[in-house]
């Protein structure tokens, strides 16, 4: 994604995906934002949170359409996990940003199980 720009601010690319990336990390049941690997790899250095996995794009209306892609934990209801990453995600860009959200697309990429 190129530059956003609201309101007369500009976001420079990558902010509105790690906004994404911790709301949908703090959604119970979610195991990893993206590839698990290349997250785990992150989190050894210490980097910021992945945003690999998440795409945000800019509809006729100037809403965001924003597609995330996420490993989660054996033992959740699906449409309920997704219902709620939902909800986190487009909380928090609009509370965060101030942008609205036409919709967050949830794309369940594998199921992790607890060790």
């Amino acid at each position: 994604m190129n530059e956003l720009n609201l309101d007369g601010m500009a976001l420079a690319p990558g902010v509105v995906e790690t906004i994404v990336s911790i709301a949908a990390n703090e959604v119970e049941g979610v195991a990893s934002v993206g590839s698990a690997a290349a997250g785990g790899l992150r989190s050894v250095f210490g980097a910021k949170p992945s945003t690999q996995g998440i795409d945000i794009a800019v509809d006729e209306d100037d809403k965001l359409v924003i597609s995330v892609r996420v490993d989660v934990y054996y033992g959740y209801v699906l449409p309920e996990l997704a219902a709620n990453l939902r909800q986190a995600v487009a909380d928090a860009v609009a509370s965060q940003v101030g942008a609205q959200v036409s919709s967050v697309d949830v794309y369940i990429d594998g199921i992790q199980f607890a060790g």
